[in-house]
């Protein structure tokens, strides 16, 4: 079930808002810095974020260093899916497929040269929760993106060298199926409402509150049997 609430974006405005009534007994808002009257206040709308009981202290570790990973390499995946809008766009206002390919390779060395020093840094969970975030904010795998960017060849080369070290570059973000990527979505949600990092709508579809009644219901469940 969906429960959206909303709340007042900028509540020190609306405690100094005057209050003026009319001859039709209409009631209007003067909101402080703007000159024109209002009936109504637009409100922001907000996610509401179920509690997550956990079910003992390793259960919690678990969680809090998974959040520390994902808020690390999130920008990342924010920064990818910028790229890839961006290298569209330029694509279709070049005429050949030799320019394009060109292009193509062109921004891929700079994305590589760019980061790779930084991506190198990652442990090999913090590549594993990448690659998904890349495919929740992109709606293609690592692995579809370096093979549309560059060759399919590359494309099975480079996952094959990281899965030396147990990381697919065709792993999808998958919250309804994967608690894991359930914890991950809640962490961002939780970050982007708190200002922690940047909201960047996602390019695949999923309900949050659809994702929050069936893991938090299941191990509700759960923990009544036991």
């Amino acid at each position: 079930m969906k429960s959206i609430i909303y709340i007042l974006c900028c509540l020190p405005l609306l405690c100094s808002a005057q209050v003026v009534k009319d001859s039709t007994e209409v009631h209007y808002i003067y909101v402080e810095g703007d000159s024109i009257a209002t009936d109504a206040i637009d409100l922001n709308e907000v996610i509401v974020l179920n509690k997550l009981n956990f079910k003992d202290r390793d259960e919690r570790i678990k969680y809090l260093i998974l959040r520390r990973k994902t808020i690390k390499v999130y920008p990342y995946a924010k920064l990818a899916a910028e790229r890839l809008v961006a290298l569209k766009e330029r694509l279709e206002t070049l005429p050949t497929k030799r320019k394009k390919k060109k292009y193509a390779k062109r921004i891929q060395k700079y994305i590589e040269d760019e980061f790779a020093e930084e991506l190198k840094k990652l442990t090999r969970t913090e590549g594993q929760i990448l690659v998904k975030l890349i495919h929740r904010q992109t709606g293609k795998t690592t692995f579809q993106l370096i093979k549309e960017l560059r060759s399919g060849w590359r494309a099975f080369w480079f996952n094959s060298t990281a899965s030396l070290f147990d990381i697919s570059l065709k792993r999808e973000f998958n919250p309804m199926d994967i608690k894991e990527d359930f914890y991950i979505e809640d962490i961002l949600e939780r970050a982007f409402q708190n200002g922690q990092i940047e909201r960047q709508e996602p390019a695949i579809e999923f309900d949050y509150y659809d994702l929050s009644d069936k893991w938090l219901n299941t191990k509700i469940t759960s923990e009544t049997k036991n």
